[in-house]
């Protein structure tokens, strides 16, 4: 503005030296010229704004201030990206209100020229140059002794640090936006936002299970990836089936291995199993079962509650042999229940109602067709066979009009019911502290058969299979390397049913005749 006044005024000192008269009209004109300019600047310099945009692109609050001001923006589109939509509320405020409003968190500045303003864009290693920063810290257990050996990470990228002899780290080159990832076997990772901070103290808790990438292997544990022979892992939870029996659970869920059920009838439920084929020695299937270092059978494996289980893992090759011998030739079935963790008591409880029913239900020919096939099948083996119903008999059965000498009865609907109803409960406590900790678990089952009990009889003829188990384990620290571990276990079965059982009945059904006589006979 100063060139063009300073040239305004040269150009009026020549003027009146030749015309006077034109020379006051030009001077005049600069002089309004000037001040129209400068009122501009001072305008421009002291606009204030009112601006209410929702969800707006950031071009159209840029033109809504030109059209209201003397400003004017300069910017590359290919740097910046106007098309973003952006919500603000400005009232009254500055241009440098406005503007941070619109490009907060975009890495973009300005510059105010007169009525000129530049847009450019930050250079994106000058900022995380700026945001970079070191973060120090320590990492502790629960009872506050540092932690050795802990991997820290960078979230997202494959930098990271490992604490000292004291928990102590160092981690340089720290976004405030990136996250740390603390972890350690046997302990829960955590993930903790950098932010603002610079010292971090972190408490890293006991996991209650078994980590998912620890197996156990004879009486030892290994890392998962450090096991060259074939072991499967299998986490607890997925052994937690609507079924009181826990070899229920195994089919399906282990590659190797072939499980089956022969009956569903209480007591007599359990899948037999057996780990990729069989040995020739004996003909023998069965795997080596070992629940905390003793070996079981897979009735004692059957009562086992998912709840107290903390690991499950399954050896199915030729290791096994190496560690248990012959015995082991058939696979290994390792358990491992849970023990006390220190801290303050813990209660879980879990109860758990389910009905069951029959897989599927084997249709049965109606008694008229019942009878005109056995006469069939008769004279198809002896033409001149006696047989052993009368077309009498069979007219007489189809009119229904005496049932107590020619009966029709479904013998499966008199004795069996669709479904049934079971109940499961299990109460278990842990804790303990430095010196003992504890792990105590007790457990209900209710489990009933399908067979239908007639309400003419005065008893329950219906099988009623109730199981009580308790288990404790207690470990106590008799010095600092010596450790007294004592379990105890008690499995209790009360049963009640018929004594031909579930089983033989239902062979019965399957094998009577339909037409011979009346389930019962009422009183005249």
């Amino acid at each position: 503005m100063e060139k063009i006044y300073v040239l305004m005024v040269s150009t009026c000192f020549n003027l009146w030296r030749s015309t006077p008269f034109l020379t006051m009209r030009i001077t005049l004109f600069a002089l309004l010229l000037v001040a129209q300019v400068q009122a501009s600047s001072t305008f421009a310099q002291s606009s204030r704004f009112s601006l209410n945009f929702k969800n707006a692109t950031i071009k159209e609050v840029l033109r809504e201030i030109e059209r209201n001001s003397e400003y004017v923006f300069a910017y590359d589109s290919k740097l910046i990206n106007v098309n973003q939509r952006v919500s603000i509320n400005v009232d009254g405020g500055k241009i440098e209100d406005v503007l941070s409003k619109i490009f907060s968190g975009q890495n973009i500045s300005y510059q105010i020229k007169d009525n000129i303003v530049a847009l450019k864009k930050e250079e994106k290693a000058k900022l995380e140059k700026e945001n970079e920063k070191k973060v120090t810290g320590q990492v502790t257990d629960e009872s506050g002794s540092p932690l050795p050996g802990v991997t820290i990470t960078i979230l997202g990228s494959t930098r990271g640090v490992i604490t000292d002899t004291d928990g102590k780290f160092e981690i340089f080159n720290v976004n405030s936006d990136d996250k740390l990832v603390f972890s350690f076997i046997g302990l829960i990772s955590q993930v903790i936002d950098v932010g603002n901070q610079t010292q971090i103290k972190v408490v890293l808790e006991s996991k209650s299970e078994e980590l998912e990438d620890v197996t156990v292997v004879a009486f030892a544990k290994q890392k998962k990836e450090s096991v060259l022979a074939s072991v499967t892992t299998v986490k607890p939870a997925e052994l937690k089936v609507p079924s009181s029996n826990l070899t229920t659970a195994l089919a399906g869920k282990i590659s190797g291995i072939i499980s089956y059920q022969r009956s569903g009838e209480p007591g007599q439920d359990n899948a037999e199993f057996f780990v990729r084929g069989v040995t020739t020695f004996g003909y023998s299937k069965s795997p080596l079962i070992l629940i905390d270092g003793v070996e079981n059978t897979s009735a004692d494996l059957a009562r086992m509650q998912p709840d107290d289980i903390a690991s499950f893992s399954i050896m199915k090759d030729a290791t096994a042999t190496a560690l248990y011998g012959a015995r082991g030739a058939n696979g290994v079935i390792l358990v491992t229940t849970k023990e006390g963790i220190e801290g303050k008591a813990k209660v879980s409880i879990r109860f758990e109602n389910s009905f069951s029913a029959p897989t599927e239900q084997v249709k049965l020919a109606d008694p008229v067709t019942y009878m005109k096939l056995h006469n069939e099948a008769v004279l198809t083996r002896d033409p001149l066979g006696i047989l052993p119903y009368s077309q009498e008999k069979i007219d007489k059965t189809i009119e229904g009009s005496n049932p107590y000498l020619y009966p029709t009865v479904d013998w499966y609907d008199q004795l069996f019911q669709n479904t049934t109803m079971n109940q499961r409960l299990n109460f278990n406590v842990s804790g303990g502290g430095k010196v003992s900790r504890y792990y105590l678990a007790a457990t209900v089952n209710q489990d009933n058969g399908n067979l239908n009990v007639d309400k003419r009889n005065n008893f329950n003829s219906n099988i009623n299979l109730k199981r009580y188990q308790l288990r404790s384990n207690i470990n106590i620290n008799i010095t600092n390397t010596t450790e007294a571990i004592i379990r105890f276990n008690g499995a209790f079965d009360d049963y009640t049913g018929p004594i031909d059982g579930g089983t033989d009945i239902y062979n019965k059904v399957m094998r009577s005749s339909t037409v011979l006589f009346q389930p019962y006979y009422e009183k005249t």
